[in-house]
């Protein structure tokens, strides 16, 4: 065999004390065969690791369950957690090292209103609802009657009637004053016109009297009777004081009267006050989110209704406490939730000044309920609002740009 032979056939010829000796070779193709494996298997396991933090197959979720690890757990930011799965504020502190992540809820402006019964209303039973859930009502708007109403407005009819008795008797002093005064005024002109008599008579019996044409008793009889007749324009002049105006008798019995007449109409005033615990009002524009108790119920101590101002719904965040101080007036939120088919947006028009405990939590009883959270209240944009005017209480993952104020 010739050396091209040999070489074409992959065998080397080798010289050994001048004996000629061929070896077969490995051929050049299977060696590049084997060095593609390398990036396959890396590429393989790449793609698998990928696959199982993204969609977390039943085995790797029973393997992260039977081991109680979790997925990103031995690292500052945890991995492989869904924001529409965060339900606690320590995952939500952590989630996200540019945003701030909270749990919030959506609320109508100024919060949901409950409206109760009015003070003083006692045992009182629902006795009509004039609203129903939607419906837009104004202040002072009676939104319920109380089956106390007919107890109250009769209390009310009673004191108007006294109002009109104690008038009517103020009238009837002032009226007697008057004829009395009259009276008085009459018989001080009659007795001023007897005593004119009289001293004329004295006049005339001094005159005879002196001459000798009248005896002393006739003189004796004049003098009395002149006597007499002043005495009785003195005593009417004195009566004619008592119901003169100003004297102390008139102002007495006046103020007797109108003392009597100031007490019924104060009367009245609180029983047209008392009327109002017959009814329950509007204490604001809002709409009717929720009724709490029909015609003939005793309403509970969540109240009778549930008021709010829909025409702008807003969203109260809790942030947690290390991450406050992130936020800032006038930064951009988004939030999402399982019932939105796509995230509301709007800004941060108010953060708390109290650290509190949180009130939204998850359903998990093993989770933490102590957090301690500040309130961060969010304005919705008009679009954002709209589509959130059903949805008051929606739990909701609000994700703040924090740092971003538009």
């Amino acid at each position: 065999m010739s050396k091209q032979d040999s070489e074409a056939a992959g065998k080397l010829p080798l010289q050994d004390n001048g004996i000629a000796k061929t070896y077969n070779a490995p051929a050049r193709t299977s060696r590049l065969g084997h060095l593609y494996i390398i990036p396959l298997l890396m590429l393989t396991l790449f793609t698998g690791a990928v696959i199982g933090m993204y969609f977390q197959p039943p085995g790797l979720r029973v393997f992260f369950n039977a081991t109680g690890l979790q997925p990103g757990a031995g690292s500052d930011m945890p991995i492989a957690i869904a924001v529409q799965k965060v339900s606690a504020q320590e995952e939500v502190a952590v989630i996200s090292e540019g945003d701030v992540l909270a749990l919030g809820r959506i609320i109508p402006r100024g919060d949901v209103i409950n409206v109760a019964t009015p003070s003083g209303a006692g045992d009182a039973r629902i006795a009509a609802l004039n609203v129903n859930v939607g419906d837009t009502v104004e202040p002072r708007d009676i939104l319920a009657e109380l089956d106390n109403l007919p107890q109250l407005q009769s209390a009310v009819r009673t004191a108007q009637a006294n109002v009109a008795v104690r008038d009517a008797a103020l009238a009837q002093t002032r009226a007697s004053i008057d004829a009395s005064r009259a009276e008085a005024q009459a018989s001080l002109s009659k007795a001023e016109a007897g005593a004119t008599e009289t001293d004329a008579e004295l006049s005339r019996v001094t005159s005879l009297f002196e001459r000798g044409v009248t005896t002393r008793a006739e003189m004796d009889r004049a003098i009395a009777s002149a006597n007499t007749a002043t005495r009785d324009v003195e005593r009417n002049i004195a009566t004619l004081s008592r119901y003169a105006a100003g004297s102390d008798t008139v102002q007495a019995d006046i103020a007797v009267a109108e003392a009597n007449l100031t007490a019924a109409k104060a009367e009245l005033a609180r029983a047209e006050q008392d009327i109002e615990r017959g009814y329950v009002r509007a204490p604001t524009k809002s709409t009717v989110l929720q009724i709490h108790a029909q015609p003939g119920e005793r309403p509970s101590a969540s109240g009778i209704i549930d008021l709010g101002d829909t025409s702008q719904m807003t969203i109260e965040a809790e942030v947690y406490q290390s991450m406050i101080a992130r936020v800032t007036i006038g930064d951009p939120i988004s939030a999402s939730a399982d019932a939105l088919p796509q995230p509301l947006t709007g800004v941060v028009t108010a953060i708390g000044l109290e650290i509190g405990r949180q009130s939204i939590t998850s359903d998990d009883p093993a989770a933490n309920t102590d957090a301690r959270v500040v309130d961060v209240i969010i304005s919705l944009d008009a679009d954002s609002s709209a589509r959130a005017r059903a949805l008051t209480n929606l739990e909701t993952i609000v994700r703040i740009d924090a740092g971003r104020t538009e």
